[in-house]
């Protein structure tokens, strides 16, 4: 982390402006999980500690495809962060243009602003540079502790760097400390374990990790690739027929590094309530029958692999997690990891699926650290430069 962060200027008197993820999930005006909220407090109330003229917050919501959607309004979210940070937290019903101006002319000293919703601009997703210098003109100073939108190129993360002085913020600072120090100096053995439904979406990330990893442990859709390449029977499972010849070239260069599920859990539909049926993947899945979960002795098998890892990094989980009857093979990895965890291993959770289960399974403080950001993880985890923290001024 050779990036300037917000410890390293002065903020007394300036109008701060930070870029957060708000990105929050919503049920009609109601937040149904304020972990990105949360995970932003610590940035925020160090930056209004330092007596600042104002703090203005932007964040996306959804995918509202660069038109006003009340569907996603960040409107929800103004009252929700007031209460945790226990300070009155205005909301304008624009990110530029007169309303939000006036909003930031408005504020008292020391006051806090919510815009609305940056990607309401189609410029947003573009780095639109007219779009960027509105969005520099609400401050003197800008934070980025947004890092589950750090690897996109946008006006809120990158363009506005060009019009003021630009540093990281807490949350993104930590991220980096931990997903960058488990890739380029991790504690041996390193373990990392993917999931998820498929290959083609972690070709890059598989093929950075294994020149780095001790072992790496495959399960999700994406394993049902690999059986398909290793010529074994998949019946109805989800199978990316385009990437079985890269599936098959991984299996040739890995070695042993390449761990994939020897038992699998299938059901007859997709469905909690389907006719369930374990079997020993090289028996073949029978034809009508779909894998959802790895089985009890792809568990112990992953069980034996995490025994004495010292870093773990997982990302993805391990089944049809959303259905009880086809998560436990997902939950019983958490459970792994934060025995690792408790034992002394630094554990990473990928943001995305893998969060939601370690959340899920009530497991979020067992785990050393859980990542906000799923994408922006991933592209970490390549060996990537993400465009968000590259724009930030080195120390």
């Amino acid at each position: 982390m050779n990036k300037m962060t917000v410890r390293d200027i002065d903020l007394s008197g300036k109008r701060v402006l930070v870029r957060v993820d708000f990105n929050v999930p919503l049920d009609g005006d109601r937040i149904t999980d304020d972990t990105r909220i949360r995970a932003a407090l610590p940035t925020l109330q160090y930056i209004l500690d330092q007596k600042p003229k104002a703090l203005i917050l932007m964040s996306h919501l959804g995918r509202p495809k660069g038109e006003p959607n009340p569907q996603y309004s960040l409107a929800p979210v103004a009252p929700a962060l007031g209460k945790l940070l226990g300070v009155d937290v205005q909301f304008a019903e624009d990110c530029v243009g007169t309303t939000a101006d006036t909003a930031v002319a408005d504020l008292p000293d020391g006051g806090v602003l919510l815009l609305e919703n940056t990607r309401f601009y189609k410029g947003e997703t573009k780095n639109d540079p007219e779009l960027s210098q509105q969005l520099a003109k609400h401050g003197d100073v800008f934070v980025n502790d947004a890092f589950g939108s750090a690897h996109r190129a946008h006006s809120s993360t990158v363009g506005v760097t060009e019009h003021l002085p630009a540093v990281a913020g807490m949350l993104l600072e930590r991220e980096i400390d931990y997903l960058a120090n488990a890739i380029e100096a991790p504690k041996r053995p390193f373990v990392a374990i993917l999931g998820g439904a498929k290959v083609s979406d972690k070709i890059a990330v598989i093929e950075s990790l294994l020149s780095k990893v001790d072992a790496l442990l495959i399960g999700g859709g994406m394993a049902n690739t690999f059986f398909r390449a290793k010529g074994y029977a998949t019946g109805n499972s989800l199978v990316e027929e385009e990437a079985l010849d890269t599936a098959e070239r991984l299996l040739e260069t890995s070695g042993d590094k390449l761990v994939l599920p020897v038992d699998a859990v299938l059901g007859d539909q997709f469905n909690n309530d389907a006719q369930q049926q374990v079997i020993d993947v090289e028996a073949g899945v029978p034809d009508n029958w779909s894998i959802y979960d790895i089985g009890a002795k792809t568990q112990e098998l992953f069980a034996g692999k995490l025994a004495d890892a010292q870093t773990i990094v997982w990302n993805g989980p391990m089944g049809v997690f959303e259905m009880p009857n086809f998560a436990r093979g997902t939950f019983t990895v958490a459970e792994m990891l934060a025995e690792a965890t408790e034992r002394g291993a630094v554990t990473i959770i990928g943001g995305g699926d893998s969060a939601a289960a370690i959340q899920q399974a009530g497991l979020t403080d067992k785990i050393t650290h859980v990542s906000t950001g799923g994408g922006a993880s991933l592209e970490m985890l390549e060996g990537k430069l993400l465009p968000g923290l590259a724009a930030l001024k080195d120390k």
